[in-house]
């Protein structure tokens, strides 16, 4: 149980270390927020950024975790990122560790201004560095290459929202409806899994000569029968054809050539003007909408306290899970981790909750909130 040991710990706590760990202006903060664990889930019940209040909450189900996440929220605004990993660990942790930073860089080129292109061209730099980290342990851990990690970005700069996103991982705007007091549900981000029919399609049209492109395995799609998201960081061994030979293993070497790459690092942005009627947003990589619809997530949200929200949207999907295979919740919680990841996924939520006062008035957070999840990797 010592793996998350230090998991929820602020990121750049540690003393003389704020300019490595991209703390913006200062320390890092927790919000105000405290965390607390539960066997395999810890949690953040409630806290304070930039533009409201948030709730944060991961579960273990893999032998080590393969998600990682990270709020930051100072002068150039807020940013969220929800990193699930495939393969391995490395390339979410090595995101968690990278992306926010370029993120930051780019930003400070253009007196703290963010635009979509530099979000962009943050996700490319991130890809770039891993790509060479790849090429630097090839001669040692040639796996590394099979390994790569969704990615799932919020930014929230002055009243836009950005979000930005490569694979299965999930936005959704929990919105007002008049004065109803109802609250609808819009998904905001676009996925990239190939057993969505129009990212099958988009595959046959970037390969119109390849009809193994997308293969259906045991009921599944998967590109090239092997991965399901069809867009992620790293998973170089489907990008550049110099990684896929030996010694990487035999399931994930391709029979033909690769002459172009199959999978893209290029994430899908669009923005959304903040309204008085957004309420909140929920973060989560794919292991809770396996098991919880968007309306059910939001309504869940909406109908209970803001605190603890997160830790309330995981339990309430490994709830389903447990229903789903007959059996007890009670003792879904005591199945070991690895074991536990034939019964649900690692899952890992956060939930932004708006204040639109401090957004029209273009609050800064101070000090700087700056959070991530298993730090136990450093």
């Amino acid at each position: 149980m010592n793996l998350l040991s230090l998991c929820w710990k602020p990121f750049g706590h540690e003393k003389g270390n704020h300019g490595a760990n991209g703390v913006l202006g200062g320390g890092g903060s927790s919000g105000g927020s405290k965390e607390g664990k539960d066997g395999l889930l810890w949690y953040r019940d409630i806290g304070k950024y930039g533009s409201g209040d948030f709730s944060m909450a991961v579960i273990q189900a893999n032998q080590v975790l393969e998600d990682q996440s990270q709020i930051e929220s100072g002068q150039y605004g807020t940013f969220v990122g929800i990193y699930d990993g495939h393969g391995g660990p490395e390339t979410a942790r090595y995101v968690c560790d990278h992306l926010f930073k370029h993120f930051r860089a780019i930003a400070a080129e253009s007196q703290g201004v963010v635009t979509a292109e530099t979000i962009q061209r943050a996700f490319r730099q991130t890809e770039e560095g891993f790509t060479t980290l790849v090429s630097e342990s090839w001669s040692t851990r040639p796996n590394i290459a099979t390994v790569g990690t969704c990615c799932l970005v919020g930014v929230i700069h002055q009243q836009t929202l950005f979000i930005a996103n490569l694979g299965d991982s999930r936005v959704v705007l929990g919105k007002k409806v008049g004065n109803t007091g109802g609250m609808a549900a819009l998904q905001l981000s676009t996925e990239h899994n190939a057993n969505i029919a129009a990212i099958r399609q988009e595959l046959k049209e970037l390969h119109p000569n390849d009809p193994q492109i997308v293969v259906l395995k045991h009921g599944v799609w998967r590109v090239k029968g092997i991965i399901q998201v069809s867009r992620s960081i790293g998973d170089v061994y489907m990008k550049h054809a110099r990684y896929n030979r030996e010694p990487i293993n035999g399931k994930f070497r391709l029979p033909e050539p690769m002459n172009m790459p199959i999978l893209s690092a290029n994430p899908t942005i669009i923005s959304h003007d903040l309204q008085p009627n957004d309420s909140f947003l929920i973060f989560a990589s794919d292991g809770l909408w396996e098991h919880l619809s968007n309306e059910k997530a939001v309504d869940i949200v909406h109908s209970h306290p803001r605190a603890g929200s997160a830790k309330r949207l995981v339990k309430a999907a490994l709830q389903e899970a447990a229903r789903k295979r007959e059996m007890r919740y009670s003792d879904l919680q005591k199945i070991d981790k690895k074991v536990r990841r034939h019964f649900h996924d690692d899952i890992t939520v956060i939930v932004l909750f708006f204040n639109h006062d401090l957004i029209s008035r273009g609050a800064v957070q101070d000090p700087p909130v700056s959070i991530r999840s298993a730090l136990e990797h450093r």
